[in-house]
């Protein structure tokens, strides 16, 4: 202890200088969002690094789980060029609503916190690859989350299950809008708030994306009604939905570029200015 203390003393000159510093610098990020986007930036870079190689070597040990999904996945298609009536013609797969091939970039995830209640993930694409803050984010078996910040080859993004997280979702069937929310607590449910009670809900019935925002398009799937509830302050229906996605385990995503999205986002403003 005693040369712990006569380090400090010989050195407190230093010790003070580094201190000063360091809260300098921690004032200057937090005043200026120039400066603080930069070290969110580099953060990512640097972490990103670290967790692809990280990702590498779990994913070598989970490639059973992948190839059985990849398997499921190939028996569905399979069994959707079975139903064809007309097996002469080449089957065309639908777009998502207007998204062409280009519109899609392929990435991965190389780290997912999934144990708190302000969830991200990381992926191995960037700036470079065209991702931007605000993009969507999909897999095969619905949505997983929105792109929060970029460095130039990976990405962060805000995970479903993130308290912060909120997502225009509708009643397939109906067509009744609300706001998809995660409450913090289960891993595999997901709550859509202010349901009108006007609509008409069962057990079962399908959760999709409501189109209503320039994030996802319309109709992505999210999940299954499991539990409704009615909240007495808002007199609103409140629904539990069990997610398509496993969203503990995730591999390979889809992120979503609109063309329209700046166009869309100009003119609203606009409104809002006049």
């Amino acid at each position: 202890m005693q040369q712990i203390f006569n380090f400090i003393f010989k050195n407190s000159t230093r010790l003070l200088f580094l201190l000063l510093l360091g809260i300098s610098l921690f004032l200057t990020i937090q005043s200026h969002s120039y400066h603080r986007s930069k070290v969110i930036n580099s953060a990512n870079f640097l972490s990103g690094g670290v967790y692809e190689r990280i990702n590498n070597v779990s994913e070598y040990f989970n490639l059973r789980t992948q190839n059985d999904a990849l398997a499921q996945e190939n028996a569905k298609l399979r069994s959707l060029l079975f139903d064809i009536k007309d097996t002469a013609s080449i089957p065309q797969l639908d777009s998502i609503k207007g998204l062409q091939p280009t519109d899609i970039i392929v990435s991965k995830v190389i780290r997912n916190s999934f144990n708190d209640y302000e969830n991200y993930l990381t992926l191995n694409s960037g700036s470079l690859a065209g991702v931007k803050t605000d993009m969507g984010v999909i897999n095969s078996l619905g949505i997983v989350g929105i792109v929060d910040n970029t460095s130039p080859k990976y990405a962060t993004v805000v995970s479903i299950l993130n308290v912060k997280s909120q997502i225009n979702a509708k009643i397939k069937k109906s067509n009744h809008f609300g706001s998809l929310i995660w409450d913090g607590k289960s891993t595999g449910y997901a709550q859509l708030i202010d349901v009108p009670r006007l609509a008409a809900i069962r057990k079962g019935d399908t959760i999709v994306t409501g189109g209503q925002s320039v994030i996802f398009p319309e109709n992505i799937n999210i999940g299954t009604v499991d539990k409704v509830f009615i909240d007495n302050q808002t007199h609103y229906y409140t629904l539990n939905i069990k997610l398509f996605n496993d969203m503990t385990n995730l591999g390979h995503v889809y992120i979503l570029k609109s063309k329209d999205r700046d166009e869309i986002i100009k003119l609203e403003k606009r409104d809002k200015d006049e």
